[in-house]
């Protein structure tokens, strides 16, 4: 089978990192980002986009890279301004693309999106500006365009695939949504319709009728619209009541039916359909544990096939009978890959070829071509070469008991091979922290500390998300009380049922995981050794100075229902104003253009430190992001947490 990264000898070769027997796997081998992610197929089967990341200068740039079928040849590489990436694209002919693109923020941050969105056709040709702030500016026309002062996502895709896409246009400073309707090769446009909610997302009929409107209103509450076949009035949903919700994404072949996420009373989402005409509802897949991942479709593009569960290790709901030709082989493709996810990504129009992921626990992923026809899958490349799987350690997960009450899970990576003795234990607070989840696939941190000889711990808290509307809202002003709790009862729980010493433990976290971890060191000193913030928050009334929170009323409301916006309460939550209550080592790292946790928190908890008579050991690049992006300085990071670990518990044995 052939892999695509050998074809690409000159932009990476060397990635693959090889090591005598023994030795611990390279810690350059989890610096590496996902070389190749979001691959489509063109609907004729013919071209493949990619984003591709290649080495240039310093880091990997993300690139849209097209490459033809069967011999992976490649036909263009599309490079977009500094730190601008593709976030999503779909195929709207044989030959053209729609992109929406947006800005890097840092390597432990989604990219933000701002709105724009491009086309151009496989060959990096015929490049037009759809929508966005700098329309007439790249567009090259004299007169016709104008600048949008707002935000374009891709709504939809006419089923005639005739270079037409449907955008959702929210402009900035007002109170409605409109749906627009775009020629993809001249840019010209019409409006479909208009919606009373600002940031809405329209959810359209296979027939191209926009039936329903989904987004949040000015107090960050979920709010969805509805109209009828008509063109009437748009109307708001009710919810039926607190806690309960729907949220309407796919139709029917004959747009008789609609499938939905459907949470009641504050539980997990599960997945329905109902008929759009009399409102007969039928649950068609819940998990009474947690939220469903993201649905997967099969050969056709209405309705999905395959729901996984999203707590612990991921299952399969197929929402299909067993008879059905597309779960048929879903289940001969899975069973050749058993203890991994295999999830369908594309499909050419005819069914004919299907591009699917292969990953795991261990796996970062891998994507494959099966050839219905021949009943052969080839594989095309890795997401991360250099990681191999066999080299990795399973991640175990867990359940305990919150001193409350309260049902917690999460996840304990031990080293692949543990020594003999009680093992060092590095928790490992995930970001966020509402609405944010810790999964059972693969994750660089766990393994690379677990490499290194260390039991990892990872609490999905509560306000984690994946749990349902009611253990997300439990987290809601909590990030210095239950919280921690909560990360308290989970190191303990370690203590009491692994093979976990009790005088060695430290805490490692980046983004909200930062601040849990110096709030830890301050609440707690007595059961960490030693923590390390990594573009951690530390004064959280900087929150109320944050160019989001001034300009949006729903961004505003969102950080006074989760953090609050009393002085006096963000100050006693602040680790940065209690330093002198924090005795063990502290290791900083930020970086100077961090736009997510702004550098003022890293000085003033370093200030604070050092005024205390406790200064922290200090990584600070002054052009880096929230999460470094130069290949060397994502490197140095480990370098310096393994060294600082290692200082103040010890080398863990064996490593």
């Amino acid at each position: 089978m052939k892999r695509l990264l050998f074809l690409l000898p000159t932009l990476f070769a060397g990635t693959a990192l090889a090591q005598p027997p023994g030795a611990p796997v390279p810690l350059l081998s989890f610096v590496k980002q996902e070389q190749f992610s979001w691959p489509r197929l063109s609907p004729d089967g013919k071209h493949l986009a990619v984003t591709v990341r290649m080495p240039i200068g310093k880091r990997e740039v993300p690139t849209l890279t097209f490459y033809s079928i069967p011999n992976l040849k490649i036909e263009s590489v599309v490079r977009l301004p500094a730190f601008e990436v593709p976030l999503d694209y779909y195929w709207v002919s044989n030959t053209r693309v729609v992109v929406r693109k947006g800005r890097e923020e840092g390597s432990r941050e989604i990219p933000a999106s701002y709105g724009e969105v491009l086309a151009l056709d496989y060959d990096g040709k015929r490049q037009e500006y759809l929508y966005g702030m700098d329309r007439f500016a790249n567009s090259g026309r004299t007169s016709g365009f104008q600048d949008d002062y707002g935000s374009g996502y891709i709504a939809d895709i006419p089923a005639a695939l005739n270079n037409r896409v449907f955008l959702s246009s929210n402009l900035w400073q007002t109170d409605f949504s409109e749906l627009l309707d775009v020629d993809a090769i001249k840019g010209n446009r019409r409006s479909v319709a208009r919606v009373p909610l600002s940031g809405a997302r329209f959810v359209l009929q296979n027939d191209g009728t926009p039936r329903f409107a989904k987004g949040s209103d000015d107090d960050a509450e979920f709010a969805l619209l509805r109209r009828n076949g008509d063109g009437s009035a748009w109307q708001r949903v009710p919810r039926e009541k607190t806690g309960t919700w729907l949220s309407p994404f796919a139709f029917s072949a004959d747009d008789t039916e609609f499938m939905a996420w459907h949470a009641v009373d504050g539980e997990p989402a599960g997945l329905i359909r109902e008929n759009l005409a009399s409102g007969a509802r039928r649950v068609v897949a819940r998990d009474p544990d947690g939220a469903l991942d993201a649905p997967m479709y099969g050969t056709s593009p209405y309705l999905p096939i395959v729901a996984f569960t999203s707590v612990g290790v991921p299952q399969i709901r197929y929402l299909e009978p067993d008879s059905h030709p597309d779960v048929v082989l879903h289940r001969q493709l899975a069973a050749q890959f058993p203890g991994s996810t295999v999830r369908f990504v594309d499909v050419t129009r005819d069914g004919g070829k299907i591009l699917f992921s292969v990953r795991s626990d261990r796996d970062p992923g891998a994507f494959y071509l099966f050839d219905r026809k021949t009943g052969n899958a080839d594989l095309l490349f890795a997401a991360m070469d250099a990681i191999e799987p066999d080299d990795m350690a399973p991640r175990r997960p867990i359940s305990f008991t919150a001193r409350d009450g309260l049902q917690l899970r999460g996840f304990l990576t031990l080293p692949r091979k543990p020594p003999a003795g009680k093992l060092p234990l590095v928790l490992v607070p995930h970001g966020g922290p509402i609405g944010i989840a810790d999964n059972w696939y693969f994750d660089a941190d766990a393994q690379f500390l677990a490499s290194r000889g260390y039991a990892v711990l990872q609490v999905n808290f509560r306000g984690s998300g994946n749990r349902g509307e009611a253990f997300r809202q439990a987290g809601y002003r909590q990030w210095h009380d239950r919280i921690i709790d909560d990360l308290v009862d989970g190191v303990r729980w370690a203590i009491d049922q692994s093979n976990v010493d009790a005088d060695r433990v430290c805490v490692f976290g980046a983004s909200f995981g930062g601040y849990a971890a110096l709030t830890l060191a301050e609440r707690e000193p007595a059961l960490v050794k030693c923590v390390a913030g990594y573009a951690g928050v530390y004064d959280l009334k900087l929150f109320k100075d944050e160019p989001d929170v001034k300009r949006s009323k729903g961004v505003a409301a969102a950080v006074r229902r989760q953090v609050g916006d009393d002085v006096a309460e963000l100050d006693r939550i602040s680790p940065a104003l209690h330093a002198d209550a924090i005795r063990t080592p502290v290791l900083l790292i930020h970086g100077g253009k961090d736009r997510i946790a702004p550098k003022e928190h890293a000085f003033r908890m370093r200030d604070a430190l050092t005024k205390a008579g406790r200064p922290p050991e200090w990584y600070y690049v002054d052009y880096e992001w929230h999460g470094f992006y130069d290949t060397e300085n994502q490197a140095e990071v480990y370098r310096r947490l393994e060294a600082f670990l290692a200082k103040h518990m010890g080398k863990p044995a064996g490593s």
